[in-house]
């Protein structure tokens, strides 16, 4: 366990918290007890203080991994490319050419547009969304004791798995959802987009008949628009979150005992090789609803 001094309850408590920084207004009493004279940005001691801040809290710990694992994504990605060989390539040359072309043809099976962006796109949210679930993996104290040996505060909140925040999972999902509504607009027209929202799914072609449909129409499309990325973002969240919860009871296991903490072991073991499916899964559902929701976007009726 990260402390000694922590009940198993505190434990999971601590590990499931995000590193915050935010605004604490004046006059507000700390869990030290300490008063702030003014407003000030701070890291927050405590969940409460963490709940306070309110919307511009900054989960920094996501924030950084999410960068640092994209940024190590795209160096990689881009220094295999450069030394890329037409004769025998590496190994590393063949496995990312593997996955490059496993993501163009599921793309190219389920997006049957002309834009270039979509591939690119599904390429980036597979393998950054890949090495986000990856960190699962990782034993649950081993970075947030490091972080907190090397801050000096031994009770420093780290999480490392920046798809375990549903900030970071939603985030992606709306900025898919941007792009849908982007696309939309640009192949349909601002008229076509709003028929889609307001003439469907029930159309008489009767105009006095339709006056009463729009609305209907206008709530159940809506509904079912908005629907997409806030079930994008949450299945994500809810996988991994559970996922990241079992390593949790299972590192629990490690402070109660030799018999048991063998035991703990074993789980670990087991459940690890099984994590490995669940991440790699979900980083392809996510990729494939997003290439989905892409091709919706593009769709007209002259499609049909």
């Amino acid at each position: 366990m990260a402390s000694e001094n922590l009940t198993p309850t505190a434990y999971i408590q601590h590990h499931l918290q995000n590193l915050a920084y935010g605004k604490l207004p004046a006059g507000y009493e700390r869990a030290d007890g300490t008063i702030v004279s003014q407003d000030m940005w701070t890291l927050a001691h405590t969940s409460k203080e963490a709940s306070d801040m309110g919307f511009w809290c900054l989960h920094l710990d996501t924030l950084g991994w999410g960068v640092v694992l994209g940024t190590i994504f795209s160096l990689f990605f881009w220094r295999t490319a450069k030394k890329a060989t037409a004769g025998k390539p590496t190994g590393i040359q063949s496995f990312i050419e593997l996955i490059v072309e496993f993501i163009d043809t599921t793309v190219k099976g389920t997006f049957h547009h002309a834009n270039k962006m979509v591939a690119p796109m599904g390429l980036t949210i597979f393998v950054w969304v890949f090495l986000m679930n990856l960190m699962d993996l990782v034993p649950v104290d081993w970075l947030p004791i490091a972080a907190a040996k090397i801050s000096g505060n031994d009770h420093l909140f780290f999480k490392v798995v920046p798809t375990t925040d549903p900030n970071a999972t939603l985030g992606m999902a709306f900025t898919v959802f941007a792009l849908m509504i982007f696309f939309s607009i640009q192949k349909k027209g601002a008229i076509g987009f709003l028929k889609e929202l307001t003439l469907h799914p029930f159309h008489s072609g009767k105009i006095y008949i339709d006056i009463f449909l729009i609305p209907i129409n206008f709530v159940l499309e809506t509904i079912a628009l908005v629907s997409k990325p806030v079930s994008l973002g949450l299945r994500l969240f809810g996988n991994m979150y559970a996922g990241e919860m079992i390593f949790i009871l299972i590192a629990i296991m490690f402070g109660a005992g030799a018999i048991l903490g063998i035991f703990a072991g074993a789980l670990q073991w087991g459940w690890a090789v099984f994590h490995i499916l669940v991440i790699t899964i979900q980083a392809f559902v996510f990729m494939v609803l997003t290439t989905v929701y892409m091709a919706m976007a593009h769709d007209t009726h002259e499609d049909h």
